[in-house]
């Protein structure tokens, strides 16, 4: 599902204009990204948790030339942690198509 997807779907089932309702979710999407830009994690009960983790210096290797160690910098990375409600619904689902 894209954000254009999710927009279509909340307009046709509100019936408020396409144009409202991307605004409402851009400015929703562009809060959780200040939020987490400021170190806070995001929590929706019931949904998941956005968190911000620091990744330690670690020594990665370049699968084109695995003998040549490549340095990969601290780094802070977005984690996410499904709530209760979607981990058991996707645990349910048999609509997921297998890993590749």
């Amino acid at each position: 599902m894209t954000k254009r997807d999710l927009v279509v779907r909340i307009s046709k089932e509100t019936n408020i204009p396409q144009q409202d309702v991307f605004a409402i979710v851009q400015k929703t999407l562009d809060y959780i990204t200040e939020a987490m830009t400021e170190g806070k994690h995001v929590e929706f009960r019931d949904f998941g948790v956005f968190d911000v983790c620091r990744r330690k210096h670690r020594v990665g290797r370049n699968p084109n030339n695995p003998g040549v160690p490549v340095p990969i910098p601290e780094h802070n990375v977005v984690r996410f942690r499904a709530g209760k409600i979607m981990r058991e619904s996707v645990a349910a689902s048999k609509k997921i198509r297998p890993l590749a």
